[in-house]
């Protein structure tokens, strides 16, 4: 196990190599002067010369690239002028509401999708599995912003129920509660697809699984069904249903950055918004490569927790 951590481990490096070259590429051919857009009405000559020094843009894009690169791998993100502080600490400190989001999010749709999948391949062609395939087909359609402001339009403007944006209550509150009740519409908009891709491929992984001989023979033998599905079938069914988790996982962490804009939370997504009007450019791109390796590292977690289930991936 060890040897197969440490393998993919290692082919993670060239993955994030790549990403830092594309997004360091990326923001550095936005048209525009960076210097000009960061100093706005100041921005004399004099002063656009200054700062372009200051942040090493008088230098050839190969030379800033290596340096921005050098600077990371020893722990410097760099600073960012706008919020002149360094990138990292902003970056953990806005990563931890995105965590909570983004951590409730996924955990809600793994839940409620494997359920759904699992109701919806037990009574195929039944009244729940027509239901359950209906509601999925709906909520993978609707996107999640778009829900997002129903949800706030119907509990937060009209029945007044739940609070309309941030994290905590801005006069008062700070607990636990008050925190629930801010995460319960943001949250819930953005499980809503990842609930829905996971119910449909965990049924087909389900539906796939039933079909097998062995899962004959158990009934056959008198098993109880509740124990045929969720003790043999289950268990053969969650080594599709798992890499499955992983790319939703990176599709809740990246779908988080449109909800925050709705919701107003303060997390990664935001500061990434909010730096790009800004042109803060080591904030932009210390925080896109952060998130970027994050994923890498729910997949890496996702193989492991493959290969536990099913040795023969141990290759």
């Amino acid at each position: 196990m060890g040897a197969y951590i440490l393998k993919r481990l290692l082919s993670a490096i060239p993955v994030l190599l790549g990403i830092t070259v594309i997004v360091f590429l990326i923001m550095a051919m936005i048209p525009g002067d960076p210097a000009t857009a960061i100093l706005g009405s100041y921005a004399t000559p004099e002063n656009v010369a200054k700062i372009n020094r200051d942040l090493g843009l008088d230098k050839p894009i190969v030379q800033r690239y290596f340096i921005w690169l050098g600077n990371m791998l020893t722990g410097d993100f760099g600073r960012s002028f706008s919020l002149n502080r360094p990138v990292f600490d902003e970056i953990l400190d806005r990563f931890s509401a995105t965590l909570v989001l983004a951590g409730v999010s996924f955990v809600l749709a793994s839940l409620l999708g494997i359920l759904a999948g699992v109701v919806s391949a037990a009574r195929q062609y039944g009244l729940a599995d027509k239901l359950i395939t209906f509601t999925v087909i709906i909520g993978i359609s609707v996107p999640s912003f778009f829900l997002g402001m129903m949800m706030i339009l119907l509990f937060a403007v009209n029945l007044r129920w739940l609070p309309v944006s941030g994290m905590y209550a801005i006069y008062g509150g700070g607990d636990m509660l008050d925190l629930i009740r801010h995460l319960i519409m943001p949250a819930s908009a953005l499980a809503v697809v990842a609930t829905g891709v996971i119910a449909r491929l965990s049924r087909s992984a389900m539906l796939e699984v039933l079909r097998q001989d062995y899962i004959r023979t158990a009934r056959a033998k008198g098993v109880d069904e509740r124990r045929v599905i969720m003790g043999h079938a289950m268990r053969s069914a969650m080594v599709s249903i798992i890499p499955v988790l992983g790319i939703q996982a990176g599709f809740v962490l990246s779908g988080s950055v449109y909800i925050e804009l709705v919701f107003q939370w303060p997390g990664v997504g935001r500061m990434l918004v909010d730096a790009i009007l800004k042109r803060d450019l080591l904030l932009v791109q210390g925080g896109v490569v952060f998130v970027a390796a994050c994923y890498v590292f729910f997949n890496i977690v996702v193989d492991v927790a493959q290969s536990l289930l099913d040795p023969r991936i141990k290759t």
